[in-house]
């Protein structure tokens, strides 16, 4: 009697030994995928993040990349527009013309120089920043590329916009002109300094054309060719 007992009780250790071990392996696996997932939305956001930032380089950093692109051309604040206006009238309408020329181009010259931090930026994104992403809205990639860049990036462009606008004489006249104007409350701040306004500027378009190859991501990642990105933004 004592035996049979004994038998029961090591066949229900045994069961349960095994159970315990099946129970582990199932959680494990099911650790595994969790894990498999947080990482392939990571990689799908570094993905999402570095082709944006790419395509957007590549159409805006080169000759007419600002200037033929009506979607970021830079043009003269509103204000300074109209005063334009007269200077156009009065036959001196090839200066604001060199003067827009210059804004655009000193902006084509700035944008490459985004890469590494931008590529930097990629690469540090965290699991759970890459989630809030693909959970987000149709610009969390760009929202998520501004916050962490945009400082950075002002500082690295400004000595080079401030290098290409100071080829036109016109561009020192531009400050005199809408500092008054912004004591006037005619001009926001941001806008009386040709310099920071082209930077900001620049900018804008930058995040702007990063925004719609993102957009493009989204609502066909398959045509993107990317496994990474049809697995994640096609979920």
């Amino acid at each position: 009697m004592q035996s049979q007992t004994d038998h029961k009780s090591r066949v229900r250790a045994l069961c349960g030994l095994v159970c315990s071990t099946v129970l582990a392996v199932l959680l494990g696996s099911g650790g595994a995928r969790a894990a498999a997932s947080d990482s392939d939305a990571a990689s799908g956001i570094r993905a999402a993040l570095a082709r944006g930032a790419e395509a957007a380089i590549g159409n805006l950093g080169k000759a007419d990349g600002f200037g033929g692109n009506p979607k970021v051309r830079i043009a003269l604040p509103r204000y300074l527009a109209d005063a334009a206006k007269l200077l156009k009238a009065t036959g001196q309408g090839k200066r604001v013309e060199e003067l827009e020329l210059a804004m655009n181009h000193a902006a084509e010259q700035a944008v490459p120089q985004a890469k590494a931090l931008l590529v930097q930026t990629v690469k540090s994104i965290s699991v759970q920043d890459a989630w809030k992403i693909v959970r987000g809205s149709d610009t969390s990639v760009t929202d998520f590329f501004a916050e962490r860049t945009r400082a950075k990036l002002s500082e690295q462009f400004l000595p080079i916009v401030t290098r290409e606008t100071e080829k036109v004489a016109l561009a020192e006249k531009y400050n005199a002109v809408a500092g008054k104007a912004q004591a006037l409350g005619l001009i926001k701040g941001e806008d009386a300094n040709i310099q920071s306004y082209v930077t900001r500027r620049a900018l804008d378009g930058l995040y702007l054309m990063i925004g719609e190859e993102e957009r493009k991501i989204r609502a066909d990642p398959i045509a993107t060719g990317s496994a990474i990105l049809k697995a994640v933004f096609g979920h």
